[in-house]
């Protein structure tokens, strides 16, 4: 994973007295030098790692290749990094031991990308490792549009302006006569009288309709057209401020009758269902954050409760035959004998199988008709819930886990989010439709609005970003144009966003979606994962030791990871690869042979050179030992091949 930045310079050191190395290079470019390399089984070795390359070390298994790009090159430069904080903060991170070398100089900045998967929360997914997330919950919180819950209106805050352009469009063809209202509060200890005493010192005489609570007072009254926009904009502004944000517009008819009113509030508030909605910020849309994680749930999706299934394992057997498993023990023998009894009392037949039972009497047993001192059966669930007020003792503790399992939280259907989060949508109706079909859409449960008008919203939201798999998020966010005038930020933001989509596509992990947990994913995924987040913070003059990103992969896949560690290199950066495929090695400027046996017959250098000279040559003509030959080299050249001579007899090399 991770390893911290090493302030280490990158240069060579005076050549060394030792013996000569392998292959010769030359001295005045930058490299790692390792002189005495002794970890594990490496016997000796001395190399020198050209900076700005792509290095892939092969070799047999167990012959050292790990030993070499861990243990050592990792290993040192973790360990220097730690050792340039102060003795109290050090003993809060891991600390690696020396690896056995005479010296090591040259190392830059390192950072390990391997196979394992340490992430043991459900709150990781693929969207907080690629740190999607975060990207996201900042384009919500910037470029999000709000839909309201109850009508499916679009909220927006109103301004004089933008209602005289909606009544003016409204009303082009034919301009009726217009009332300009907006509401009073009566305040305790006040008439209504008095109220309106007191809007008449201030030039308030009209009013549409009072109560005991509020009074409708009239602001203006004019006719919708192109001449009084001036008069109708000065009336709405007042009209906003005295009404605290929210105003009325009722259209006249010939009689001078008013109509329906027209809403409109200056704030984030559906003016026709009067719901108020919170001002967006970054935080509603995590579930990391108190501030958008389901309260339910808490912001995992999933809630721990009884099991039914377990509760009553065999459908087969009646109630006398103790279909209900959890009260068969002699500790719990008097809730069976209530439950017999109640049912003979009810008329429920108790020598029945379980799954023959009416639903309504199946309901009856498990929920009970109310509690313990109302002398009615109590039920199963409220036997469960008794259990949860002792659950101090171990042993209810143990019977409690025998029947509980985890299901999808009922408040938030697994969103995580709370359900103001996820009334906010981005993308137009096209948009939406190439990438999810409407009905298969997130609706959450606080949605009361009608069927018809659901469907018809644009847009998706971010649970629904969530759920897409990441190949067609990426074409939902390449097509994704935000209204309106972006600045440099939003730029940024959506630049990152295409380009880490971009990334994951390329190397082969376009299947998953962004809300995969990160515990279920496999170690090759996990590795490919990290490559695209590393590529994605655009690092530079970093060493990355990579363990065979190419597992898992299909073949035709491979040409894209190449595509990614290549980029890499050719960011600034050096790459140390432990690898065996065929088509990362012939990619590599330089290969080094680590072998030629596993264990204790390697840690020796066979080969080192670039993946020309390993096809061409072997052994001591390819910069190797006198006395041993490149089987890799053998292989990649075709010199020798594994051919499969029949089922029993498995693979021989021909």
């Amino acid at each position: 994973m991770m390893a911290g930045l090493l302030l280490v310079p990158s240069r060579c050191t005076e050549p060394s007295t030792r013996r000569p190395l392998p292959m010769p290079m030359s001295h005045d470019r930058d490299c790692i030098r390792l002189r005495g390399v002794r970890q594990n089984n490496l016997k000796n070795l001395d190399l020198d790692l050209p900076l700005g390359e792509l290095i892939c070390v092969t070799g047999v298994s167990g012959s050292g290749k790990s030993s070499l790009a861990f243990d050592t090159v990792y290993a040192e430069g973790q360990r220097r990094y730690v050792e340039t904080f102060s003795p109290y903060a050090r003993q809060f991170l891991d600390r690696m031991d020396r690896p056995r070398a005479d010296r090591i100089d040259g190392i830059p900045p390192a950072i390990a990308i391997d196979q394992t998967n340490p992430v043991r929360t459900s709150r990781s997914t693929v969207g907080t490792m690629t740190e999607l997330n975060d990207h996201l919950k900042l384009l919500f919180a910037r470029a999000a549009r709000l839909f309201c819950r109850g009508c499916g209106r679009e909220v927006r805050r109103d301004t004089p302006e933008s209602i005289w352009a909606y009544l003016h469009h409204r009303t082009v063809d034919a301009p009726p006569r217009a009332l300009i209202c907006f509401d009073v509060r009566v305040p305790e200890g006040l008439s209504a009288e008095q109220v309106k005493e007191l809007l008449a010192q201030q030039g308030y005489i009209r009013t549409h309709s009072e109560s005991a609570e509020r009074i409708e007072v009239i602001q203006d009254r004019l006719r919708l057209d192109a001449d009084n926009q001036g008069r109708a904009v000065e009336a709405l502004e007042a009209a906003l401020a005295h009404g605290h944000g929210r105003l009325r517009v009722y259209p006249l008819d010939e009689d001078r009758t008013p109509g329906a009113p027209w809403r409109f509030s200056a704030d984030l508030h559906c003016p026709d269902c009067d719901i108020h909605y919170r001002e967006p910020q970054p935080a509603l849309f995590s579930f990391n954050s108190p501030m958008g994680a389901c309260e339910a749930c808490r912001g995992f999706g999933r809630t721990i409760g009884i099991d039914w299934d377990l509760v009553v394992p065999d459908a087969s057997k009646s109630l006398l035959d103790g279909a209900v498993k959890p009260i068969q023990s002699d500790s719990y023998s008097e809730v069976q004998e209530d439950l017999i009894g109640f049912a003979h009392r009810r008329g429920i037949p108790t020598d029945v199988p379980w799954r023959d039972l009416s639903d309504r009497d199946r309901t009856w047993v498990l929920e009970g008709e109310g509690d313990w001192e109302d002398r009615v059966w109590y039920g199963i669930r409220r036997f469960f819930q008794w259990l949860e007020g002792r659950s101090y003792k171990m042993h209810v503790r143990v019977l409690l886990s025998r029947y509980r399992s985890y299901e999808t939280c009922s408040a938030c259907g697994g969103a995580r989010l709370k359900d103001e989060a996820l009334d906010w949508r981005v993308g137009s109706h096209e948009l939406a439709d190439a990438a999810l079909d409407r009905a298969a859409r997130f609706r959450h449960a606080r949605t009361v609005m009608p069927a018809l008008a659901w469907l018809g919203l644009p847009g998706l939201t971010l649970h629904d970003l969530m759920r897409l798999p990441i190949d067609r998020c990426r074409a939902f966010f390449d097509d994704l144009a935000l209204p309106g005038a972006m600045d440099q930020a939003m730029d940024l933001l959506i630049a990152n966003i295409r380009s880490r989509l971009r990334y994951l596509v390329e190397v082969g992990v376009g299947y998953l979606t962004l809300d995969r947990q990160s515990r279920t994913l496999s170690g090759g995924e996990v590795q490919r994962i990290n490559l695209t987040t590393a590529l994605g913070t655009s690092l530079v003059n970093t060493l990355f030791v990579l363990d065979e990103p190419s597992i898992g992969l299909h073949p035709r896949d491979m040409d894209r990871v190449v595509a990614i560690l290549e980029r890499l290199r050719d960011q600034g950066n050096s790459l140390l690869v432990v690898e065996h495929d065929p088509q990362v090695m012939r990619a590599a400027d330089r290969i080094i042979d680590i072998g030629p046996g596993p264990g204790e017959h390697g840690g020796e250098l066979v080969f080192q050179g670039t993946p020309a000279q390993l096809l061409a040559s072997s052994g001591a003509e390819a910069g190797g030992s006198e006395v041993h030959r490149s089987v890799t080299g053998d292989y990649l050249a075709g010199r020798r091949q594994v051919a499969a001579v029949g089922e029993r007899d498995g693979l021989v090399v021909a």
